[in-house]
C-alpha cells in the first residue's frame, strides 16, 4: 500500500475513533434514525409532491431519472466497489471493533464505498441541479445527505474516506443523469415543435 492510501486510512482511523469517543445515548438514538430509510420517507413525498406541482409536464421522465439515480449509484457501490476492494467496514476489522460502539449492529462485511452517501448524495444533487435557480432552500438537502452519510460513520459501519467516495459516486451519478435528461428532454421538445 502506498504512503498516500496509508494516511489515508490513519486519518479514517483516528477519525472514527474520535467519534467514538464521544457516544452519547440521544446520539445513539438520533443517529440510528438518520440512517434508516424509512426515517426519510416524508421528505421523499415532499421532494416528489413539488416534483409533482413544479413539473407536471414530463413528470414521468423526471421520476424515471430519479430512479435512475439511485440505481446507478446504488449498484456501482454495492454490485461493483464493495466486492471489488473488499475493504472492511470498521465493525468487522477485529483491531478496531473493542473499541467501537454499535448501537444498530454492524451489516455486510465490506464498505468502501457507502451506498448511504452514494444515494443520498445523488438524490440531493439531482434536486439541487433541478431547483437551484427556483428556491435557495433545496441546497438544505447537503445537510441532511451529510447527516445520513455521517451517521454511518457514527454507527460503526464506514470510514469517512467510504462516506466521501460515496458521496462523489452519488453527485456523479446525478450530474450524469439530469444533464442526460436535459438533452433528451431539449430534442424532445424541438422534435415536437417542429
Amino acid at each position: 500500500m502506498n504512503t498516500f492510501l496509508q494516511q489515508i486510512e490513519q486519518w479514517d482511523i483516528h477519525f472514527i475513533l474520535w467519534v467514538h469517543r464521544h457516544h452519547t445515548a440521544w446520539a445513539d438514538a438520533l443517529m440510528t434514525a438518520a440512517s434508516e430509510t424509512w426515517t426519510w420517507l416524508p421528505l421523499y413525498l415532499l421532494l416528489l409532491w413539488q416534483l409533482w406541482k413544479r413539473r407536471s409536464t414530463g413528470l414521468l421522465w423526471y421520476l424515471v431519472a430519479i430512479a435512475l439515480v439511485v440505481f446507478l449509484a446504488d449498484q456501482f457501490t454495492s454490485s461493483f466497489m464493495k466486492p471489488f476492494f473488499e475493504r472492511l467496514r470498521p465493525c468487522h476489522d477485529a483491531a478496531l471493533k473493542p473499541y467501537l460502539l454499535l448501537p444498530d449492529g454492524c451489516g455486510g462485511r465490506f464498505g468502501f464505498a457507502s451506498s448511504h452517501a452514494a444515494n443520498t448524495f445523488g438524490i440531493a444533487t439531482f434536486f439541487v441541479l433541478l431547483w437551484q435557480k427556483q428556491s435557495r432552500w433545496i441546497h438544505a438537502l447537503w445537510g441532511w445527505a451529510s447527516l445520513v452519510a455521517f451517521s454511518r460513520v457514527y454507527l460503526g459501519k464506514h470510514y469517512l474516506s467510504d462516506i466521501v467516495v460515496g458521496a462523489l459516486v452519488g453527485a456523479l451519478a446525478a450530474c450524469a443523469v439530469f444533464y442526460g435528461l436535459s438533452v433528451f428532454l431539449k430534442k424532445r421538445h424541438t422534435t415536437h415543435a417542429s
